[in-house]
């Protein structure tokens, strides 16, 4: 079956004439290749997050205080106080690292999905594409996983002791009113993983040849050039 009439025929417009070869693919080899190319990232986003400083070690996902918590945190430094705020950013970001790995059969399972709809979507979006179909089709099941694991996880650490002593110093300061931990750790967690494949969509994007996949090298070949 070739590709659908008009599915992809800006790329005829779009892009120099050696690079339309997209055309001559397939629908079927266009969801392959795509396909190839999500299992990829998702899986090496799971695999940067999920071990031991993959949230802690990147402070581009290195999940920090609750917002309300930084407003105190320097002044609670100031009065020696530092060790609770560094106790608990420590365990948040293990929290987070323990639940991540739970992400890929999920993540796979969206990509099983994929239609050719959902293709021509990802191809014509834009470099976070794949990553916003992704956050649609699995971010609230994401939540869901995640939730009860970096609960076991704080409870694990005594993170709920540590979170509590701290609001408790930092009330002293005029605060109050601090979030729900473990919702508050699960939505960081999501957000750093989300951030991570949108690096890896771009990655691929950008350089095609640099990964495996026979048909993720040439759909995604013919649309970087």
């Amino acid at each position: 079956m070739r590709i659908l009439p008009g599915i992809f025929a800006w790329f005829m417009f779009s892009l120099p004439a050696h690079a339309v070869d997209l055309a001559s693919l397939s629908n079927k080899d266009v969801v392959a290749g795509l396909k190839e190319a999500l299992s990829q990232s998702s899986s090496a986003a799971v695999a940067k997050l999920g071990v031991k400083n993959g949230f802690l070690g990147n402070q581009r996902v290195k999940i920090p205080l609750p917002e309300k918590l930084q407003k105190v945190e320097g002044a609670m430094r100031k009065f020696g106080l530092g060790a609770y705020a560094d106790e608990l950013i420590i365990s948040m970001n293990q929290a987070a690292e323990a639940a991540v790995p739970e992400a890929k059969p999920l993540l796979l399972n969206a990509v099983k999905k994929m239609t050719v709809q959902d293709a021509k979507g990802i191809l014509s979006g834009g470099d976070d594409a794949a990553t916003r179909y992704f956050r649609t089709n699995t971010e609230s099941a994401l939540r869901t996983k995640f939730l009860p694991i970096v609960s076991q996880a704080t409870r694990k650490v005594g993170l709920a002791e540590k979170y509590n002593a701290f609001a408790g110093k930092a009330s002293t300061l005029g605060l109050a009113d601090t979030p729900n931990l473990d919702q508050y750790v699960t939505q960081k967690a999501l957000d750093g993983l989300f951030l991570m494949m949108k690096d890896e969509e771009k990655a691929i994007r950008s350089n095609p040849a640099d990964y495996s996949g026979k048909l993720l090298k040439k759909v995604f070949s013919a649309v970087s050039r």
